[in-house]
């Protein structure tokens, strides 16, 4: 429900909820998503959540899966970015760890911190896609930024009790969006 709120308070373009909402593609995982399609596309920058997109919600380090995602990007010629709502010893840690830039305390779904990766990584909004596990922070963060969006389903089904009760909420909205 605060998202909602927020959303009818804090959107300097107008955008229609229901379309704010729904992310461009889904996918199952990162390792889904069609590289050379993006390339296409014009794509060269990928901002990444990492809780529950990249590795376990609120993992402290990296596992195999992150770093192996990390490399197929790079070797493909993407610069990345994670752009985290996390605090920034954890979030720059495991960007470090990653060996990427990092955006910390990123304010999703404000599109405040996708801007900030933008700007750190000279990239313009239509070479950017923001990929993550959540509606209500990375699809409206990346939607209210003006970049291309990516969902993907969550890494694990373990995670932290506030984001739990966001996900019934989701449901809903894939269900009326159909996605």
């Amino acid at each position: 429900m605060i998202y909602i709120l927020f959303f009818f308070i804090y959107n300097p373009y107008n955008m229609n909820i229901f379309k704010a909402m729904k992310p461009d593609k889904v996918y199952k995982g990162v390792n889904d998503i069609p590289l050379d399609e993006l390339r296409s596309m014009g794509k060269t920058c990928l901002l990444l959540d990492f809780d529950n997109t990249l590795g376990p919600d609120h993992a402290t380090r990296p596992d195999q899966y992150a770093y192996d995602f990390i490399k197929k990007i790079t070797d493909a010629g993407f610069s990345c970015c994670l752009v985290s709502n996390a605090k920034s010893g954890r979030s720059s840690g495991i960007a470090k760890l990653l060996e990427i830039p990092c955006v910390t305390y990123a304010h999703k779904p404000r599109p405040d911190g996708v801007n900030r990766a933008l700007k750190l990584l000279g990239k313009d909004r239509d070479e950017a896609v923001m990929i993550g596990d959540q509606i209500f922070t990375d699809v409206i963060a990346g939607r209210l930024a003006s970049v291309y969006t990516i969902m993907v389903e969550k890494y694990s089904s373990r995670e932290i009790w506030y984001v739990m009760l966001k996900r019934p909420l989701e449901k809903i909205v894939r269900l009326i969006g159909r996605f």
